[in-house]
């Protein structure tokens, strides 16, 4: 039998996890709603899928929210969870599973999911933007994922798109570019029967219908700027765009299309920049599955 593992991803709605062998193909998946009222009800949850693979596997991935130290074991922070911040999980399943656990922050597994199987293999630099409540991703650089002197690069949620903003938080790009706030700010003006209804919202985008067709745009822009500032810094050749949203073509096409005329706008960008390409992720919904076993990989074999 092939040596299998199983790869998790915790979620703030669900804990999703995969039985995988080591080529990244899917044997088994399944999900179980996040417990959100605290750690002893999220790890009897958890303890529940382990207890359902243990004889089968060899190790276990996990992609977490929040930040991931160093030892790819410990969660700090928590994101949409803050019950986990601090959570060593080798010490926290111990008891029910004595193999090797590798713990990977979301957004990184977002991104190296498309480095091994997705758009970026292949590409010696690049990144990956993945579109959710916030932004989160990873930067490819040399053919590796870059982690920085702290595990935290990639984390364009905290980027700025207007420095004279007093409270940074507001014009962080988090919270300007969440693709749950264009869907649900969308929502609320069409007075949809549920605001965060994203295929009643994009019904509404793809058919132009303002002013669904506006604020869309409007993001878009955000978006693109976020791109062009990123490759003032790292200059890589392609950005993979992730995240729901990024299942619908009109999300990629307008970036591309917004990227086009910042460029177009301001010549002395247009000649300094080269255009990098923006295309959609492969990966979706199991891109972190994907990305924690791949990371798992990588660091057992250091």
């Amino acid at each position: 039998m092939a040596t299998r593992y199983l790869s998790i991803d915790i979620g703030g709605s669900s804990i999703k996890y995969a039985l995988m062998d080591g080529a990244g193909k899917i044997l088994e998946k399944g999900a179980e709603v996040t417990p959100t009222s605290g750690l002893p009800q999220f790890m009897g949850t958890l303890k529940e899928v382990v207890n359902r693979y243990v004889d089968q596997i060899k190790g276990i991935a996990v992609a977490a929210p929040g930040k991931v130290g160093a030892d790819h074991g410990t969660i700090h922070f928590g994101g949409a969870l803050p019950f986990l911040d601090g959570l060593d999980l080798r010490k926290a399943l111990a008891g029910v599973f004595d193999g090797p656990i590798v713990v990977e922050n979301d957004g990184k597994a977002a991104a190296l999911a498309e480095l091994w199987l997705g758009n970026l293999k292949g590409i010696q630099n690049g990144a990956a933007i993945v579109l959710g409540t916030g932004i989160g991703g990873g930067v490819v650089l040399d053919g590796r994922l870059l982690y920085g002197s702290h595990q935290q690069a990639g984390e364009f949620s905290f980027m700025s798109g207007n420095y004279d903003e007093t409270k940074f938080i507001h014009a962080a790009a988090g919270s300007t570019g969440s693709a749950v706030r264009l869907v649900r700010t969308i929502g609320t003006m069409a007075q949809l029967a549920d605001p965060g209804d994203g295929h009643a919202v994009f019904e509404l985008i793809n058919g132009q219908k303002e002013p669904a067709w506006t604020i869309f745009k409007q993001y878009a822009q955000r978006i693109a700027a976020l791109i062009l500032s990123i490759q003032a810094v790292v200059d890589v050749d392609r950005y993979v765009i992730g995240g729901g949203i990024s299942a619908q073509p009109i999300v990629v096409k307008q970036i591309n299309q917004s990227y086009s005329d910042l460029l177009s706008e301001n010549e002395i960008i247009e000649k300094t920049l080269t255009r990098p390409e923006i295309v959609t992720a492969k990966f979706q919904n199991d891109a972190n599955l994907y990305g924690a076993l791949y990371s798992y990989l990588l660091f057992m074999d250091k």
